[in-house]
């Protein structure tokens, strides 16, 4: 009997090694995955509806045999939302160490300087990875940047993250601006520099640009600035056409051509760069600009220098075959 007791003995004990052993190794051995995947882990998921997601997707072989393993094997984290790179191969203690991690996926959209906020909600609705709808933001409210996303996130989410970070770039810079500037508040502020920004895009004439529209403000000149007569009839799209006379004499809260003064509001969302520079605008008595040719502009203190550049410019453009 004593034998008998005995073998029955090394037997449990073997089997429970076994069985130990079999549960250790599925808990390091390689994972059903043949190829690398993406995994959408969705905020508030408890562990258990995660290991269903990741059965679901083939980066485990069984959502309940992963889920004893992690609760003795795992540690005591918690796991993380968002979506996950998990590699070929991953191991059950691989996949909870990527999902402990927070390692997520890092997607990126991005704003140009300069663009209005009707091509800003474009942008992010044309986006298929992101989720639901956005209405136009309020013009000059977005900071141009790029901005991280994960799948399946809202459109209204990322824009938040835009607007906040001008809210932000705003509250840091203007405490910080010159004195006697011409702009009173911070959204003139941004009205005047959507203009410079819509200007120029060569970043060592910002602060000259800014300067000429500020000497015009102070001198109470029309600013005479040619997006702002574009701006109310495409909301900051390209034209795509010549300006037309009618267009440049009509009379609306944005065309500076018919007005003195800053235009209602901003016609495009401005980088931080034109912010700066509208806050800290060159040290110039100039008055005007016009291109160079060369993809910039030359500026000019007097009416006379400037009808002299203009002609330098048209004399350029004839021999280029464009007038």
């Amino acid at each position: 009997m004593r034998k008998i007791g005995l073998f029955i003995l090394v037997i449990a004990i073997g089997a429970a090694l076994f069985v130990g052993g079999n549960f250790v190794y599925g808990w390091t051995a390689a994972g059903p995955a043949p190829k690398d995947l993406t995994v959408v882990i969705k905020e508030g998921s408890t562990l258990t509806k995660a290991a269903e997601t990741l059965q679901e997707a083939g980066a485990i072989k069984s959502a309940q045999a992963f889920l004893n393993r992690a609760r003795l094997l795992g540690g005591g984290a918690n796991i993380k939302a968002g979506e996950f790179f998990i590699p070929a191969g991953a191991s059950n203690s691989d996949v909870i160490d990527i999902l402990q991690g927070g390692d997520t996926i890092s997607r990126l959209v991005t704003i140009p300087e300069g663009m209005p906020s009707v091509m800003v909600r474009d942008t992010l609705m044309a986006e298929p990875l992101l989720t639901g709808n956005v209405e136009v933001p309020a013009e000059g409210s977005v900071l141009p940047e790029s901005y991280s996303f994960q799948r399946g996130e809202t459109r209204q989410a990322v824009l938040g993250r835009m607007q906040a970070a001008m809210q932000k770039t705003m509250a840091e810079l203007w405490p910080k601006r010159d004195p006697n500037i011409v702009v009173k508040t911070p959204q003139e502020a941004l009205a005047l520099a959507s203009i410079v920004e819509k200007e120029t895009a060569v970043p060592s004439e910002r602060t000259t640009v800014a300067a000429v529209y500020s000497n015009r403000l102070r001198q109470n000149m029309m600013l005479q600035a040619d997006p702002t007569i574009i701006y109310p009839i495409t909301k900051g799209k390209p034209l795509g056409r010549r300006i037309r006379q009618s267009e440049i004499a009509d009379v609306n809260d944005y065309n500076t051509y018919s007005m003195t003064g800053l235009p209602k509001g901003p016609i495009a969302n401005p980088g931080r760069a034109s912010i700066e520079a509208v806050l800290h605008p060159a040290d110039s008595p100039a008055l005007y600009f016009v291109a160079n040719g060369k993809g910039g502009h030359v500026f000019a203190n007097t009416l006379a220098e400037h009808n002299a550049n203009v002609a330098k410019w048209y004399a350029i453009r004839r021999q280029r075959g464009e007038m």
